[in-house]
């Protein structure tokens, strides 16, 4: 019996074996997603954080293991489905020039069309929404190549959104924007997780910000967790040391009361 205080968890891995060609990035990963939660995973370049993210959209096949979505196993579920479930914003997404920011925007529709795609009232609503829910309505008819990379990060989270899934991945969605843009980004994906409910998982490489705007933290280390759970829990000296090779101080954020990381030393 489902206990409703511990929803189930949307995404899951058994046993998840990662990796390209002989290079093993994962070895063998167990973990769940908490459910209607933002969850970032954090840890050194080369750990496995976009390789995990990759494989929990299904881009990437698993050398082994399974990974789950609401108990199936990824790989048995058609792609259009898994696509009205789930989207993804993968790192430095390219659009076809000349595309327009609602042009844009409309392709997050096609895994709710059929094979000759028509466009309905209801899908022209879930565009308008997701350009709402963005902030992109006054950019709609703009040339996505014009705008500013915090605005076309934007655009890009609309067309996730216009997809109208449970689940948002987010791969370094403020890798290149200026810090004012950063915050919007994940100003952005901790609103639509508190008022629409959306379980976001997010790579994130600034552990503050992590800390900031997550419920749930997963650190990584060599393709293993080394730590999960609340900013408190995971952000400590030792994992630190042990993962980012970082002496640091600790102080507790004024606003929020997390923990936030002061780095003034390595420890190799």
């Amino acid at each position: 019996m489902t206990d409703p205080a511990h929803p189930p968890a949307p995404l899951s891995t058994r046993d998840l074996r990662l990796g390209y060609g002989q290079n093993v990035i994962i070895p063998d990963l167990n973990l769940s997603i908490p459910a209607g939660q933002v969850t970032s995973i954090i840890g050194p370049n080369g750990c496995g954080k976009s390789t995990l993210l990759r494989a929990l959209a299904r881009l990437l096949p698993p050398g082994s293991g399974q990974v789950l979505l609401d108990g199936q196993a990824l790989h048995t579920l058609p792609g259009r489905e898994i696509a009205r479930r789930l989207a993804i914003l993968p790192q430095g997404p390219v659009a076809p020039e000349g595309l327009s920011v609602e042009e844009l925007v409309w392709f997050g529709r096609h895994p709710h069309q059929g094979r000759f795609p028509v466009r309905r009232p209801g899908d022209r609503e879930a565009v308008e929404w997701a350009l709402d829910q963005t902030g992109m309505r006054v950019f709609a008819g703009r040339v996505l190549d014009d705008l500013s990379g915090g605005q076309r990060q934007r655009a890009w989270i609309a067309m996730s959104l216009a997809q109208q899934t449970d689940i948002l991945l987010l791969d370094e969605p403020t890798t290149y924007l200026d810090p004012a843009h950063q915050l919007e980004v994940l100003h952005l994906a901790q609103r639509l997780n508190r008022e629409q409910g959306k379980t976001v998982v997010m790579v994130l490489h600034d552990l503050n910000q992590a800390a900031r705007y997550s419920d749930h933290l997963i650190a990584l280390r060599g393709g293993e967790i080394y730590a999960h759970g609340p900013a408190a829990g995971v952000l400590t000296h030792d994992m630190l040391r042990d993962v980012f090779g970082l002496k640091a101080h600790l102080l507790a954020d004024p606003d929020t009361g997390c923990p936030h990381v002061i780095p003034y030393a390595l420890t190799r």
